[in-house]
């Protein structure tokens, strides 16, 4: 099974790049953002759990989420493997994930992280802004925030995979296909 997380900041590819990475290697895309609006909405127990969490302003606990994710991966067993997107963030996710994995015979093949200067990536992301109607991605200021949030946040996670010699970073900045082609050769090296 191929389980990888695609890792970088905010603008550097991972939504274009994950498309076209299900098409050519048939996997499944988990990002943690639509599988708690999924679970949500369709009122399982973990769901109305997280909603009342996220109700009060409160970050939905690491145990949820990943008791999430094991329900998608329990829902596609025949899948060739997942892509993980935005999660994990932090080394206590990364660890959770990796326990879970291994409960199911499985582990993560790699993390390849879309490596683009701040600078490109504040100018991608205030023109997805343009036509996205999103308000964090107009801002400059905010978008310097998340940038920076990014950077500090995790890093620490790509020291966890680099300490397996499971990290490869490349360089987010070229056509999509030239990217895609470099994230290609690397997953076709595991």
């Amino acid at each position: 099974m191929l389980n990888l997380v695609l890792f970088g900041p905010p603008g550097a590819g991972k939504g274009t790049q994950s498309e076209k990475l299900i098409n050519k290697y048939k996997l499944i895309h988990l990002s943690t953002g639509d599988i708690l609006r999924s679970e949500i909405s369709m009122g399982t127990d973990l769901g109305l759990e997280a909603k009342k969490l996220m109700d009060q302003g409160l970050l939905v606990p690491d145990e949820v989420v990943i008791g999430m994710i094991s329900n998608k991966l329990d829902s596609h067993k025949e899948a060739n493997g997942f892509i993980f997107d935005g999660f994990p963030r932090t080394v206590a996710q990364a660890e959770a994930l990796d326990k879970l994995l291994q409960s199911k015979n499985s582990l993560i093949a790699g993390m390849i992280a879309l490596v683009v200067n701040d600078e490109e990536l504040e100018k991608r992301l205030l023109n997805r802004g343009k036509n996205s109607g999103r308000p964090d991605d107009a801002n400059p200021e905010v978008i310097r925030k998340r940038i920076v949030e990014y950077n500090s946040k995790t890093a620490p996670v790509a020291n966890y995979y680099k300490d397996q010699n499971k990290f490869t970073s490349i360089n987010g900045i070229g056509t999509v296909d030239e990217i895609f082609n470099s994230i290609c050769a690397v997953i076709d090296s595991f």
